[in-house]
């Protein structure tokens, strides 16, 4: 588990950079603020500049032969220049803060309304944790990298630009001797830098793993409870999170080591530096102690912008890391047209014909689920398909939503070619009602109206009424406005069960889908469950799905599925009266 969620190391490259700066987009319309930012970053890191060359006058000036005047005059411009550089750099934090946060909106709705337009294959193959974490983790290292550390590294390049550039006017030679240090600290830092980035990452894979087990462990409480599992899953976590401290106290060490060797590779350069220019002072050389002083000031400033862009370059490194895993899901091809008004106006009937359908899913494309479906439903008839677990029962209501498209064959609405039809057109006329109900964290209200977001309090009541479901939302002291709490923990199986048939009525679709609807109640919650389904399944087309064959007699005419054929065709009557036949054995098992 923990290679899978190792995610692969990224290099800075120009690609990488290049994909990271695509994301400015976003800002685009902000633009006026981040130039405005930018402008006033480069002013507040020249008047930084600034500082140790008149704080090395005003030291020059401090002999009897300088006028009182001319160290009035240092002192003010210094005052000035702090003032100045407080000012801007409040507008550049302020204007930075406005870009980069309507930037990470837009960014955030993006990659949402991305995210719930991709087809079902794309979740099929995924955990919904890690997708989460797109939205979050990926999105919260990029507000850190466009609102800290891409100023940061603006503001270092012009500090270690420009202070290089005034040390050469200040002394060449000292310059020089300056520059010979370099690089043997940037040897080291990138020796420990990339040993220390390596294991950051490690260590960022491994709190993953373990935020995994918390997520698994929390979504199937019930589970664990139910088979005692409290004492293994704590064993699950604790090893990974053991795992964790091992791998971030090796990093520590390596991190104590490269900070270490930053901290004295400064100081020695600083003292050789100082040494030197001593030397050079002494020997007459043309520089003097003011000028000796700007020339340490200088030199501590660049030291400290080369020892920060380390922690700034691994930043970069992770936003591109990030950067890639948001675009890989906005480059995904989305379902066509899930969003998009109802363009075709198509009102269907209710006629459903599967021809020659074959398909297997396209993370196990050896498994043919499907092969050769071939069935006719005419407009109000109950079409019930029976069969063994895996027998691809499911997979065809999920063609017919086209959650999936077909490897061969045809799917037809009136007649019509379902790839013809827009989703949007052909979802918006059909629901389906699951074995497990998903409700989701609201009240009841909402819940039912997820079926038709534009319906009115008094046509919610009325689907309520229809789904016998009034009486026990009626009996909550707060009624519709009731909490159901996460996934619909509050309610029992029938009552989220007769929601989600209120939900479908509300739908008034022209297909209706009963996925096992009935299979998991008692016996007094499937009567009532019941009733609510013959009321819905007037007039409509449904397509049953049942293990439990009692619920299924009454249907026009049963299919039943074996290994992803229809083998059997016929109603209830008919398909007993066959000798050894499948669905014969299906009834006798069920006895």
């Amino acid at each position: 588990m923990q290679e899978e969620n190792k995610e692969p190391k990224r290099k800075l490259s120009l690609t990488g950079l290049k994909r990271l700066l695509s994301l400015l987009k976003f800002m685009w319309p902000k633009r006026w603020a981040f130039f405005g930012g930018l402008g006033a970053l480069v002013i507040s890191s020249l008047g930084t500049l600034a500082f140790p060359m008149l704080l090395g006058d005003l030291l020059d000036a401090a002999n009897p032969e300088a006028s009182l005047s001319r160290i009035n005059q240092i002192a003010l411009i210094l005052l000035i220049i702090f003032a100045v550089n407080a000012v801007f750099s409040y507008f550049r934090i302020y204007l930075f803060a406005i870009v980069t946060q309507f930037m990470l909106a837009r960014l955030r709705q993006t990659t949402y309304n991305q995210l719930i337009r991709l087809p079902m294959a794309f979740f099929s193959a995924r955990r919904v944790g890690e997708l989460n974490s797109r939205i979050t983790a990926d999105i919260a290292i990029l507000q850190e990298t466009f609102t800290f550390t891409i100023a940061q590294f603006i503001r270092q390049l012009i500090t270690i630009i420009g202070g290089i550039s005034l040390l050469t006017l200040i002394s060449f030679k000292l310059t020089l001797f300056m520059l010979a240090f370099v690089p043997l600290v940037a040897i080291g830092a990138r020796v420990f830098g990339k040993k220390v980035r390596n294991l950051s990452k490690d260590a960022q894979s491994q709190v993953a793993a373990s935020n995994v087990i918390v997520e698994e462990t929390l979504q199937g409480i019930s589970n664990v409870k139910a088979f005692s599992n409290e004492l293994y899953e704590s064993s699950r976590y604790f090893n990974a999170t053991n795992e964790v401290i091992r791998i971030a106290l090796k990093g520590a060490k390596w991190r104590a080591l490269f900070i270490s060797l930053i901290v004295f590779s400064l100081f020695t350069s600083i003292v050789g530096v100082i040494w030197f220019g001593v030397y050079l002072v002494n020997q007459g050389a043309g520089i003097s102690s003011g000028d000796l002083f700007k020339f340490i000031l200088y030199t501590l400033f660049i030291g400290a912008s080369i020892s920060g862009m380390a922690d700034l370059y691994s930043q970069v490194q992770k936003a591109i890391g990030a950067t890639d895993s948001l675009l890989d899901i906005l480059e995904e091809e989305t379902e066509p047209e899930t969003m998009a008004e109802c363009k075709d106006k198509v009102q269907l009937k209710g006629n459903l014909s599967f021809k020659h359908v074959s398909f297997a899913y396209p993370s196990r494309p050896g498994v043919q689920v499907l092969d050769g479906i071939d069935f006719d439903v005419k407009t109000g008839q109950k079409i019930a398909l029976v069969g063994a677990s895996g027998a691809g029962k499911t997979t065809i209501t999920a063609l017919l939503f086209r959650f999936y498209e077909p490897d061969s064959g045809t799917i037809y609405l009136d007649d019509i070619p379902a790839k013809k039809i827009s989703l949007n057109c052909l979802r918006k006329q059909m629901a389906i009602v699951p074995q497990e109900v998903l409700l989701f964290g609201g009240t009841i209200y909402e819940n039912i109206a997820y079926g038709n977001t534009e319906a009115t309090a008094l046509q919610v009541e009325e689907a309520a009424l229809k789904a016998n479901a009034l009486e026990f939302i009626n009996s909550f002291p707060d009624g519709f406005q009731t909490i159901v709490g996460e996934r619909g923990v509050q309610l029992s199986g029938g009552q989220k069960q007769r929601i989600a048939i209120a939900r479908a009525i509300l739908r008034d679709p022209k297909i209706l889908v009963l996925d096992e609807a009935t299979s998991a109640l008692d016996t007094a919650s499937e009567s009532q469950v019941q009733q609510a389904l013959n009321t819905l399944m007037i007039g409509r087309t449904s397509i049953i799905i049942a293990h439990r064959l009692s619920t299924i007699r009454e249907a026009d005419r049963i299919l039943v599925i074996d290994k992803g054929k229809i083998v059997e065709s016929g109603s209830h009557e008919e398909l007993l009266a066959r000798d050894n036949g499948k669905y014969l054995a299906l009834q006798q098992m069920a006895v």
